[in-house]
């Protein structure tokens, strides 16, 4: 069994992901709301403990954990926030967080894998700085580190590019099968590339190229996920739907015009986005969902447009809809109210991507130190072996 801390908990969907031969030791998130789901889906998971991050000292912390998860707050980071980076309210979390980590450092207690996650827009805040302090303070905390851009369209039938650094121990063996010499252009971005072009040279030291496999094709579709009798949310009148329709570009429009003119029944994802100062409709018929959101700092929630010949239809994207999306089965319980709902998927991990990276990367590098000490313990019992040794 391993054993895992997760920081910025939210609804659990790191511990949907890591699933069983994983066990959770400690949870936290500062939202109540959020806490109340977490706590539902997880048997009342007394674990979790619900305050700011700032809050917590290595004491709140039981046992030595094999990994420690931490999806830290995105707003400052993401190119649709005000751009505040590691020095704003929200995604300065991450600085208590680490400042928790050290002081696991102080007590011998640091957790062999530390793996964060958050927006793209990680790379590029403050022309990159802010990426650089992250990997300096692996660096300076003795880890070996690196990134992949991980985009749940593999997956899933979601447009959802998110990165994610995972930091080993100094003295953790990594096997070399989860390592490249080179970058992967499908895990590793321009960006991202140009960014450890950038490092110093002792931060360049420590950093790795992870290999992770390409999963199987995708076979779902954005349709398939679609609810025939929705919950939680109702059909716009035709007005609204014509009113949705009138919001929409020549280009937009002509897309709707030409799956009318197959006479097929077909979902679109609508988002609202202001362009040149007047909010237009945006939809897309490519069998793939736009990126979740939740619906704060003016982002709109998503639209499904149906279309069947000359009859169109719409309605918001559904509470269990937005789950599907993020991965979640039909099981997992959500908060009743739509806006609580949608927050927290909208705020969350697409479940496969966790288990894809914990079977690929976690489970083999944390599995691999086991077996190396198993076998250090059986050359020191074996009489044999230790004959030999002499």
């Amino acid at each position: 069994m391993l054993d895992f801390y997760e920081f910025f908990a939210g609804g659990g969907m790191a511990r949907t992901g890591l699933a069983q031969g994983w066990r959770c030791l400690f949870a936290n998130d500062i939202d109540e709301k959020k806490a109340a789901a977490y706590k539902i889906n997880f048997n009342n998971a007394s674990e979790l403990k619900v305050c700011d991050v700032a809050a917590l000292t290595p004491d709140d912390l039981p046992g030595i954990a094999d990994l420690a998860w931490a999806s830290f707050p995105c707003q400052d980071l993401s190119l649709a926030g005000h751009r505040y980076g590691l020095d704003g309210e929200r995604s300065g979390a991450f600085w208590p967080f680490w400042r928790l980590m050290q002081g696991l450092m102080t007590e011998n207690r640091l957790p062999k894998l530390i793996v964060l996650e958050n927006v793209c827009g990680a790379l590029t805040s403050h022309q990159g700085l802010d990426f650089m302090a992250i990997a300096e303070a692996f660096t300076q905390s003795g880890y070996r580190f690196g990134a992949m851009v991980i985009d749940a369209i593999h997956f899933l039938p979601q447009s959802r590019p998110r990165l994610f650094m995972i930091g080993v121990r100094a003295d953790v063996e990594i096997p070399h099968a989860v390592k490249n010499a080179m970058p992967d252009p499908l895990w590793h971005s321009a960006t991202l590339r140009e960014r450890v072009a950038q490092f110093s040279l002792e931060v360049r030291r420590h950093w790795i190229w992870w290999r992770l496999p390409t999963p199987p094709p995708r076979v779902t579709i954005f349709a398939d996920l679609i609810e025939s009798k929705p919950n939680g949310v109702n059909w716009h009148t035709p007005e609204e739907t014509h009113r949705l329709l009138n919001m929409m570009s020549e280009l937009n429009r002509a897309k709707v015009s030409m799956v009318q003119a197959t006479g097929q029944w077909m979902v679109g994802s609508v988002y609202k986005r202001t362009r040149h100062g007047v909010q237009r409709a945006e939809v897309r018929f490519d069998d793939v969902a736009g990126c979740l959101r939740t619906p704060l700092g003016g982002s709109s929630r998503q639209t499904i447009l149906i279309v069947e010949g000359e009859n169109i239809r719409s309605r918001l994207l559904s509470p269990r809809e937005a789950a599907r999306l993020m991965g979640l089965s039909d099981s997992y319980r959500l908060p009743k109210k739509y806006n609580d709902a949608y927050h927290l998927v909208g705020d969350g991990l697409a479940v496969p991507v966790i288990r894809h990276l914990a079977a690929h990367i976690l489970e083999p590098v944390l599995h691999f130190t086991e077996s190396l000490t198993n076998s250090d313990l059986d050359i020191f019992l074996c009489p044999q072996a230790m004959k030999i040794a002499a």
